[in-house]
């Protein structure tokens, strides 16, 4: 078995944009005609993913570029690119808790999570899969093999701690190296019951290289009993937080043979994403490093009847 170590790191996704000026050449007084230098400038097309549903939760397809409006920190910005009904590329992290509250019934919990990779995974896809207990290890490096993710699977190591966050943080680390081309997707999907008790890396820390490498966090947080009043919540309340910050979902599993139906849905929820993009305007020097996102729909009585979700923001300073 071999793994690949990760170590801790900002992982840059959004830059600010580029000037580059070209060399200004000498301006010969005998020339007929003077060239004047040009300023080149380079900007960074921002990608978002959005779902659409309505009251029952049931997405709504069929949408076009003109119902929808983007906004950057209050400002309409012009939609340069535009896909419904999603074929874009995914790169996922599959992240899986070896902790014993979690690995219950290992045999149901790998063929759920064999049966999602073989049913989401197409050619144009790719998976890093990673376990995360005392530590996090990456087990398989992003590749569209099903065949080297299904052994990976079979190589999940139990633990005793649960290194939640920094998990979320190296998973988001990793798909900020990802290409982003073809409005590519960046997802992470966390097998897990909520709850850090490692205490490396904050909810804070985690939340902000997720939003830096533009990742949505889908959870399926797995409870033993979830009207239990005695049970801690804290962890559970943070994936939710995290999930409705970076535009992805969570669901709650209580039996183990109800994580195929989750995984369904999260591959459904994928399937049905519009993505929309638009060129960051560019900014002041010393402005703020945090961009806000609002999608919505423009028609008054759609806006009524549909829920648009959606990552909220990204960080566009390049740090």
């Amino acid at each position: 078995m071999r793994t690949a170590g990760l170590v801790l790191g900002l992982g840059l996704m959004l830059q600010a944009p580029i000037v580059r000026r070209p060399p200004v050449k000498p301006v010969d007084p005998n020339a007929d005609e003077q060239q004047v230098p040009t300023i080149r400038v380079e900007t960074r097309l921002v990608n978002v993913a959005v779902n659409v549903v309505d009251k029952t939760g049931a997405p709504v397809g069929g949408l076009q570029k003109d119902d929808f409006e983007i906004l950057e920190d209050g400002k309409v910005q012009k939609i340069a690119y535009f896909e419904r009904e999603s074929s874009t590329p995914l790169s996922i992290v599959l992240a899986i808790d070896g902790s014993e509250s979690v690995l219950r019934n290992e045999r149901l919990e790998k063929n759920a999570a064999k049966h999602f990779v073989n049913a989401l995974l197409r050619e144009q896809d790719e998976l890093d899969l990673m376990d995360f207990s005392d530590s996090v290890r990456e087990i398989v490096p992003f590749t569209n093999s099903k065949k080297r993710i299904e052994n990976g699977l079979n190589e999940i190591q139990r633990g005793d701690a649960t290194a939640l966050f920094d998990a979320i943080y190296l998973a988001s680390d990793r798909l900020a190296e990802t290409k982003s081309d073809n409005g590519r997707r960046r997802v992470v999907v966390l097998i897990t019951d909520g709850e850090d008790t490692a205490k490396r890396s904050r909810y804070g820390q985690a939340l902000e290289q997720a939003q830096r490498a533009g990742a949505m966090i889908y959870s399926i947080i797995i409870v033993p009993i979830a009207a239990d009043a005695g049970r801690s919540t804290g962890g559970e309340h943070a994936l939710i937080q995290l999930a409705q910050d970076t535009g992805g979902k969570y669901y709650y599993v209580e039996d183990p043979r109800d994580l195929e139906p989750a995984f369904a849905r999260v591959s459904d929820d994928l399937r049905t994403q519009y993505v929309i993009g638009y060129y960051a305007p560019q900014k002041e020097k010393g402005g703020a490093a945090y961009r806000s996102i609002r999608v919505r729909i423009k028609d008054a009585e759609l806006k009524e009847k549909y829920e648009v979700r959606h990552r909220t923001g990204y960080y566009g300073d390049g740090k």
